[in-house]
């Protein structure tokens, strides 16, 4: 590692998000498209970067959460296709037609304002309609007494003028969870996203060339799910294969001992007094803290990697720094490196400590902790 403060840093390895691309492509069929999620800066891992990996190795779709996301893609030399999933407002169609990126359609009156606007600017916008089948979050309403509304709604969407509907998508909220009333509830969105998708063909003639919804658990739990895209978003970075795939965590957050002092038993440590020596105790402070994106949840309910061997995490996390046990550990010195979460690390020990999900760690690294590619 030669970045020159040698503070806090966030090794991104590409070789690693490679082989995890290959790897989920290979379970998939041949005519399968996929779509790379790269919003949130690509979960923490530089957008820009992963993006044209993946465009390099071949991925058919980006996908990202907003308007922003997409055109600093664009203006940094991404030229395959971009689906936006979430809201971007209708005065800036021209900016999405300008850098042909696919915009997502949640409900009948937004795709009229699009119809409208793009009429105005004499172009054609094209569409992705995006159904709530269960996430009860954005898209059409579908589910039980609603059904024949929502094919009433996406019937009249299809059918105005200046808008292109290349594709039909919905979102799994517990295809990640495996006990039998998750996989029930999985099973009856794909039921329903379906049946619409089958009702739009055989009553109104209206088909979709691209229709996905398989996300990151889907791909591992419901491969029936996978239609004719696929989004996986933190399988593309390591996480959650449960082993079945042969994943490689591509983000090692890493930090530095700065300094090493020795505390007689009854001393407290850092804010609020939470953690008290019960020995003659060897203090490390590492370079880290919640600024960084350490969980403050986490105190005192974790531990990091020095070399072989695990040291706890004392007191409260600070804004900056944090405290380790390292009376255990003589061989850890000032400078040694501290591995917080990586393939010697588990994340999901970290996340479970801060009751949280890997994604939100991933996604809370801040902008300044350098990324270093590897």
């Amino acid at each position: 590692m030669d970045y020159p403060t040698k503070r806090t840093w966030a090794e991104i390895s590409l070789s690693a998000i490679s082989h995890n691309y290959h790897a989920i492509r290979s379970v998939l069929p041949s005519e399968c498209r996929f779509l790379g999620v790269v919003k949130a800066d690509a979960y923490g891992h530089g957008s820009l970067r992963v993006a044209a990996l993946l465009q390099k190795e071949g991925a058919d779709y980006l996908a990202v959460s907003c308007l922003d996301e997409a055109l600093e893609l664009r203006r940094n030399d991404i030229t395959m296709p971009i689906l936006i999933l979430g809201h971007t407002p209708v005065e800036y169609t021209a900016l999405l037609l300008e850098n042909n990126l696919t915009q997502t359609a949640t409900c009948l009156a937004k795709a009229e304002e699009y119809s409208r606007e793009a009429g105005r600017l004499g172009q054609t916008l094209r569409l992705h309609i995006k159904l709530d089948t269960g996430m009860s979050r954005l898209g059409y309403l579908c589910a039980g007494d609603y059904f024949e509304e929502g094919v009433r709604n996406i019937v009249r969407s299809y059918r105005l003028p200046n808008l292109e509907y290349e594709g039909i998508y919905t979102h799994f909220s517990v295809s990640d969870e495996d006990d039998a009333e998750s996989r029930a509830y999985t099973d009856a969105q794909f039921a329903l996203f379906t049946r619409m998708i089958s009702t739009l063909k055989e009553r109104e003639g209206i088909s979709f060339p691209i229709c996905h919804c398989a996300n990151s658990g889907a791909v591992i739990r419901k491969p029936e799910t996978f239609l004719n895209m696929v989004r996986p978003g933190l399988l593309l970075y390591g996480y959650g294969d449960e082993g079945k795939l042969g994943l490689r965590p591509a983000m090692r957050l890493v930090t530095t001992v700065s300094t090493i002092k020795y505390y007689e038993p009854g001393t407290f440590v850092s804010y609020g007094r939470r953690f008290e020596t019960k020995r003659l105790t060897r203090m490390g402070v590492i370079a880290a803290g919640y600024a960084d994106g350490l969980p403050r949840l986490s105190s005192g309910r974790c531990s990091y990697r020095i070399g072989a061997k695990s040291v706890p995490q004392c007191g409260t996390i600070c804004m900056d720094m944090c405290m380790v046990d390292l009376t255990d550990h003589p061989q850890a010195e000032v400078g040694s490196e501290v591995e917080l979460f990586g393939p010697e690390n588990d994340i999901m020990m970290l996340s479970d400590a801060a009751q949280t999900i890997p994604y939100e760690l991933l996604c809370s690294v801040t902008k300044r902790v350098p990324r270093v590619y590897v």
